[in-house]
Parts: C-alpha cells; sequence; structure tokens
C-alpha cells in the first residue's frame, strides 16, 4: 500500500472535507463555506506541515477513523478528544506518525464540538470553484464521509512541527459573540432590542453548518409586514417567526426574507462552531467600526 490515499473506516455523525471556502460567489448563489472554526483548521495544517489553506477533515462530536494506504503525519485539533492509532493512545494538538495501513481513530469530542484532522499533502478531492469544502447547503464540493470512502491526498510540501503540544483556546463554557446593530433592528421593538443584549440565550440542538440556532426570549417585531428577500452576510443575526435569534455560519443561504437585528464580529465566530448545545449565549452590543 503505497499509494497517496485515505480510507474511511468509520465516518461518525457529519464528517467533512473543508478548507477556507469560497468567498467571492455570494452573487452567483453560492454560500462561503470552508472550516467553521478556521483557526483551528490552520493549526492542524501548520503541524501536519501543510499549508493554511490545504483541505482537512472536520469532524462533529464523534470523531471518525481513517487508514492512509501510505505513511502520513496527522494532527488533531479543535474539540478537545482521544486519539489512538492501532488501538494505542497518541497525542492531541501536535503531529503524530501515522504507517500505512494502520488506522487512526478520532474519537468522541469531551468538550466542543468539531475536530480538525490534517493529513500531510492535504485532502486532494478536485475543487470546485476553488475550493475543496462541502457545502451542505448548497451541495457544492465533496458528498460528507461515508464509511468504506476513499479520498486522494497531496503531496506534503514540507516538514511538520516538532512542537510536543500546541496551545489551542478551550471550548466556551459560556459564548459571548459582540455584535454590532443592524441593518434591520428598526423592525424590532426597543424592548426587544434590549432583550438581546442583556438576556441570555443557549445553544439549540437543531444547530449546524448553516446556523448557530438558539433557544431563549422571543424577540418582538415592530413591523408585521413582510421583508423583501436581501443578501445575507457571515454572522447575520436574523430572526424567524419564532423571535429566537439564528446566527448565520459558513453554510448560510445568500440571501433571506427574515430581519436581521445585529451581525456577529468574524472573530467571535470560530468559537460558536464549539459551542455544545446548552451553552450558554450572550449578545454584547459594540459600536460600528
Amino acid at each position: 500500500m503505497t499509494d497517496r490515499a485515505l480510507a474511511v473506516v468509520r465516518a461518525g455523525a457529519l464528517t467533512t472535507v473543508q478548507d477556507r471556502g469560497r468567498p467571492g460567489h455570494a452573487h452567483l448563489g453560492v454560500p462561503r463555506s470552508g472550516a467553521l472554526d478556521g483557526p483551528a483548521a490552520a493549526l492542524a495544517n501548520r503541524l501536519a506541515g501543510n499549508p493554511a489553506d490545504a483541505a482537512v477533515l472536520e469532524t462533529t462530536l464523534n470523531g471518525c477513523a481513517l487508514r492512509p494506504r501510505s505513511a502520513v503525519v496527522v494532527a488533531v485539533t479543535g474539540a478537545p478528544c482521544p486519539v489512538a492509532v492501532d488501538g494505542r493512545p497518541v497525542a492531541w494538538g501536535a503531529p503524530v506518525r501515522v504507517r500505512a495501513g494502520s488506522v487512526l481513530d478520532v474519537g468522541a469530542a469531551t468538550s466542543g464540538v468539531r475536530a480538525y484532522v490534517a493529513v500531510s499533502g492535504g485532502i486532494a478531492v478536485d475543487p470546485v470553484l476553488g475550493s475543496r469544502s462541502t457545502d451542505l447547503l448548497s451541495g457544492l464540493g465533496p458528498a460528507p464521509l461515508t464509511d468504506g470512502a476513499v479520498l486522494p491526498l497531496g503531496i506534503p510540501r514540507g516538514d511538520h512541527a516538532r512542537v510536543d503540544v500546541a496551545p489551542q483556546p478551550a471550548p466556551p463554557d459560556e459564548l459571548v459573540l459582540r455584535v454590532t446593530p443592524g441593518p434591520r433592528d428598526d423592525w424590532f421593538t426597543p424592548e426587544a432590542v434590549r432583550v438581546l443584549t442583556s438576556r441570555t440565550y443557549h445553544v439549540s440542538p437543531a444547530s449546524n453548518r448553516i446556523g448557530l440556532r438558539t433557544t431563549g426570549p422571543a424577540l418582538e417585531r415592530a413591523r408585521p409586514d413582510e421583508l423583501p428577500s436581501e443578501g445575507m452576510v457571515l454572522g447575520a443575526v436574523q430572526v424567524p417567526p419564532d423571535g429566537r435569534p439564528v446566527v448565520f455560519l459558513a453554510d448560510h443561504p445568500t440571501t433571506g426574507g427574515y430581519p436581521v437585528i445585529a451581525v456577529v464580529r468574524p472573530s467571535d465566530l470560530p468559537a460558536a462552531a464549539q459551542a455544545a448545545p446548552g451553552t450558554p449565549v450572550r449578545f454584547v452590543a459594540v459600536r460600528r467600526r
């Protein structure tokens, strides 16, 4: 077994191929997509000796198991989880050598939601519109992993990092999202705007790569009429008819007809990728920059 490929032994609940995504195509109706926790994906690539834009695997909650067909270096970052090779524990957050035919098992997250698995050379599926990312909303890119699938690997470009463990931020016990009010905050009552930034919400189990859904107090509309569909951006806090805010993530639609009460700062969104269901959420208003 000397070919550059990776066989999927256990696909897990939801494992997808992700890179930096395909920004710049919203006018075509194509979402950005890409790794939800961008810093964790970039760190995994650095540890494995890949460029930052190499494609990695993004797992959800219960990890995955992989068998490389040639010797590789792997690194697992993001949500803390047990990592083993042929049943023997190995390091999380550090480069690990895996022999051809051995099984790398990325276990269930002990906290957080999404782990990132980088393999030396990167996942080399065919790019679509300049990206190898799986987009769950539009269906672009490779399908989510299934048991028995085989993924091609690229040729390694450099040496892996020489570290025992790389520091990473812990998944949030409380998710604090800084928001800029608008553009449709005037569609809500003054009390609703106050509630958004003063009450605590919680991450809903219905959250996914499209949006982080919340449970908590409903936000009351000041206007009952329908909003014409308009462009949506990453981090938009849209309020559907039930009044509970939804934070748009990487696979969000490019247009929408529900009012956006605020927009989350991009630097706060990686933490949202690791906020498990039930995590408290606070929206903090900040001035426009």
